[in-house]
């Protein structure tokens, strides 16, 4: 039976970014459950695929600080857009910020498959379990049992189930005793308590806010739902939303004392959001619908919750609606250089099935490809 140098499970981003990265020289094998590679990445961002962002830092992230930033100055932005404009992928950049192939997501998934196709590529197999006997690795699979020196774990998270997304990855690590987080929903959206269903009453609304939880903030646009609210701004909001409150500034880029005073207009109508928008915060908050001039200190005292409205979601919208999961393989597991098992030689962990998640704006895919780079340079 063939022995491959390195048999990479799943071929995803950071799967193939890892195969286009290793040397010639090796056999190389990509295993996945999909008829086809790159199912996520074919639909992220409409099918154009946010693939990275031009403000880009270990704050954007959750996970160890310390190996984020390794793996992103090891493989940068900058790095990443070098090698798409070296393999003629255009891109477009959207609100400043976002990094978008320009005419399909498939601009990308063609230059990696070139960039791989050394690689043996197996699709059709789902992955049952991976031993080690002595030095080399038995993968096996429903269909066939195959071996290698090395395992590069690139399995992905629990989101995306129609896409052959599983908890293998951890099974994986857990089988070899080694540490992991379960995975949770992450950029999802969030569902709301009795006392905010008027939230839910607005549904296809949206609107500019900055949500803060904990010491973080998020400034996106965000989307009333008829589950709750949802939006790039509450997405990345749920990454580090676990439970208790968050705050919504309404009008970040206003204040609405200044707005008010001296006004004989409506306070909906100053407030200067889409009507039906304004008169819910204003009930929110148990303030009248009046002229500005005839508001009393009691009323601008709650007009200023429209800064600071907090309250405490119920939970979120679940896995079928989140775009990544939280948790995965501890890093404190993993060589900080290789992402290689500090227990188990020739176990490599990349991608999302490491514990880091990104916020929303191709910061995920930013982690897929820099940690797949340190994987494959160390695997030369």
């Amino acid at each position: 039976m063939k022995i491959y140098d390195v048999m990479i499970l799943g071929a995803g981003a950071s799967g193939l970014m890892c195969a286009a990265n290793l040397s010639k020289k090796k056999s190389v094998a990509i295993l996945d459950v999909n008829d086809r590679v790159a199912k996520k990445l074919k639909i992220s961002g409409g099918g154009k695929c946010n693939i990275t962002n031009q403000s880009l830092s270990v704050d954007n992230f959750d996970g160890d600080s310390e190996y984020v930033s390794y793996a992103l100055k090891r493989f940068s932005k900058d790095d990443l857009l070098k090698f798409l404009d070296r393999n003629r992928v255009e891109l477009e950049l959207r609100k400043g910020r976002y990094y978008f192939c320009q005419h399909s997501s498939d601009d990308i998934i063609e230059v990696l498959k070139k960039e791989s196709k050394n690689s043996e590529i197996i699709l059709n197999n789902e992955i049952i379990s991976v031993a080690k006997d002595e030095e080399i690795f038995q993968i096996k699979t429903n269909k066939e049992i195959y071996k290698a020196k090395n395992v590069v774990v690139a399995t992905g998270g629990k989101s995306f189930r129609t896409l052959g997304a599983s908890e293998i990855g951890l099974e994986i690590a857990k089988s070899f005793n080694i540490q992991t987080k379960e995975f949770t929903p992450a950029l999802v959206g969030l569902t709301v308590q009795k006392e905010q269903f008027w939230m839910r009453e607005l549904s296809g609304l949206s609107c500019y806010v900055h949500i803060k939880v904990d010491d973080k903030v998020l400034r996106e646009e965000m989307l009333f739902a008829h589950k709750g609210i949802s939006g790039p701004a509450v997405l990345s909001a749920s990454l580090y939303w676990k439970k208790g409150e968050l705050s919504i500034d309404f009008l970040p880029d206003k204040n609405i004392i200044e707005l008010v005073t001296g006004s004989k207009k409506l306070v909906s109508s100053v407030i200067n959001l889409p009507k039906r928008l304004s008169k819910a915060l204003l009930k929110a908050v148990d303030v009248d619908d009046k002229e500005c001039k005839k508001l009393t200190k009691e009323d601008t005292v709650k007009l200023k919750l429209l800064h600071s409205y907090s309250f405490s979601p119920a939970g979120n919208f679940g896995f079928t609606k989140a775009e990544v999961s939280r948790g995965g393989v501890s890093l404190l597991e993993l060589n900080k250089e290789t992402l290689e098992s500090k227990s188990i030689k020739g176990l490599y962990f990349i991608g999302e099935v490491a514990d880091v998640t990104g916020e929303l704006g191709g910061y995920n895919f930013q982690w897929a490809f820099s940690s797949a780079y340190i994987c494959a340079k160390s695997l030369k």
